[in-house]
């Protein structure tokens, strides 16, 4: 398995390290019951980690297409590596952006995120 499809693997967990986060407090194990109620009313940090959470899973589908598509056309592997490794490390990023209320450079990390996965698209087209 090439390490592209790993950093799927990866990517797909990460909003579960998000969620993780967000639910290490005691009141979501008093209100497991009711976790839609639990999330409308998390502030602060648990806020900022409920929402990079939700983000993650809005992230992931560009990027595992974008990795799918690169190994269909045969795209140099050691590209696609690099750039999967390289949305990997902008998505840990833009979490720790997150759970540190830096908005700009979360903005930005964000960008990048993506960039890479677009990036993955190009690749693709590029082969010959």
């Amino acid at each position: 398995m090439t390490t592209a499809y790993w950093c799927v693997l990866i990517a797909g967990l990460l909003p579960f390290l998000a969620i993780g986060i967000a639910k290490w407090d005691k009141t979501y194990l008093r209100n497991n019951a009711a976790p839609r109620e639990w999330e409308s009313k998390l502030q602060g940090r648990q806020a900022r980690a409920h929402a990079a959470h939700l983000n993650s899973f809005e992230a992931f589908p560009l990027f595992a297409a974008g990795v799918l598509v690169a190994a269909a056309c045969k795209a140099p592997q050691a590209s696609v590596d690099a750039l999967a490794i390289g949305f990997v490390i902008a998505r840990l990023a833009y979490l720790g952006c997150y759970l540190a209320d830096l908005a700009t450079l979360r903005s930005l990390v964000w960008m990048a995120g993506t960039g890479f996965s677009v990036a993955l698209f190009f690749a693709a087209a590029s082969v010959r």
